[in-house]
């Protein structure tokens, strides 16, 4: 359990990134769009598939999970559109903020990262 802590610590971005996933899994019933099919959804999966990744990213750390979080983020960030719920402005903008947030704590990561030439590399 301390090494956990250890990590969670070290890469709080992570941390983050798995409490926004819970977040959107639930969001549907907090803000109250259950009955709307596609963002509801949207927001299951979504939320699983960040809370996942993060969850690997504490565990076993591989570049790909940062890769694979910002994608998961764009998608998050341009859903709206593309399912056409734009009209619904609580999750418009829960799925925007959301997304941005995810992708830019993934790309904070992964400017930090030795793996990706950030800061640990040239320590």
């Amino acid at each position: 359990m301390s090494n956990f802590m250890e990590k969670l610590s070290a890469r709080w971005q992570d941390g983050i990134n798995f409490l926004l996933g819970l977040w959107l899994i639930v969001s549907p019933w907090v803000l109250g769009y259950t009955a709307d099919t596609w963002p509801a959804w949207n927001s299951y999966v979504v939320g699983a598939v960040i809370a996942i990744l993060a969850a690997i990213s504490l565990t076993a750390h591989q570049k790909w999970e940062h890769w694979a979080t910002l994608a998961v983020a764009a998608w998050l960030i341009v859903s709206p559109w593309v399912l056409d719920y734009t009209a619904l402005q609580t999750v418009f903008w829960n799925h925007i903020i959301t997304g941005v947030i995810v992708g830019v704590l993934a790309l904070w990561t992964m400017a930090g990262d030795y793996d990706f030439g950030g800061a640990e590399a040239r320590s």
